[in-house]
């Protein structure tokens, strides 16, 4: 795929970078449709190619967010050689470099956000509430954040109702109703909240 089809899926003055960053590497690039379980993907192949993948339904901004992550795994094996860790320091440090240098890519009231991230970048986006809370708009569902629940509130979540039991900094341990089994749910799960709620 050419660098310039990406146009349509990205914020303004964000191609520039991606020529410069792809330069003259192999990569297999593709755009998919939305998948729940991760927002990107990077895999060098076998013969020495790259690939990657991105969600097409993602808005802009964050398209070149994952998609410059993605990007940061190709360069920094291409720079430091295929031993390293996939989300390790050389990696942290190419994801850094990448995140100021196109710091203006952004919105204005995301720069700040993008800035703090990147003094010590996430593998994982789920990892910086600051950027899911962006991203995420509230909607006509009225879903909330798990973590705006307390103990004993009753929450649906992928179709099974749950029971908060106890809370913590990152995650909620949580009891399904239905089959008594215990989750431990990422406080920024995105949940509608039922009525009921029950005591200890």
């Amino acid at each position: 795929m050419s660098v310039s089809v990406l146009e349509k899926f990205l914020p303004e003055n964000a191609l520039p970078y991606l020529k410069i960053w792809f330069g003259s590497y192999p990569c297999h690039l593709k755009i998919t449709k939305n998948r729940n379980s991760k927002l990107g993907d990077y895999r060098k192949l076998p013969d020495k190619s790259h690939q990657i993948t991105v969600n097409g339904t993602l808005e802009p901004q964050l398209f070149f967010f994952v998609l410059t992550h993605e990007l940061a795994h190709l360069i920094a094996f291409e720079k430091y050689g295929r031993r390293i860790s996939p989300h390790g320091a050389e990696w942290k440090q190419t994801f850094r470099e990448m995140l100021l240098e196109s710091l203006t890519v952004y919105a204005e009231d995301l720069r700040p956000i993008i800035q703090k991230f990147s003094k010590s970048p996430k593998a994982n986006f789920m990892a910086s509430p600051d950027l899911v809370k962006y991203f995420h708009v509230p909607d006509e569902d009225e879903l909330l954040y798990l973590e705006n629940l307390i103990v004993g509130d009753v929450f649906v979540l992928e179709n099974k109702v749950f029971v908060i039991e106890e809370t913590t900094k990152k995650r909620y341990l949580c009891r399904n109703l239905k089959s008594g089994l215990k989750y431990k749910v990422n406080i920024l799960a995105r949940v509608k909240k039922m009525d009921n709620h029950y005591e200890k």
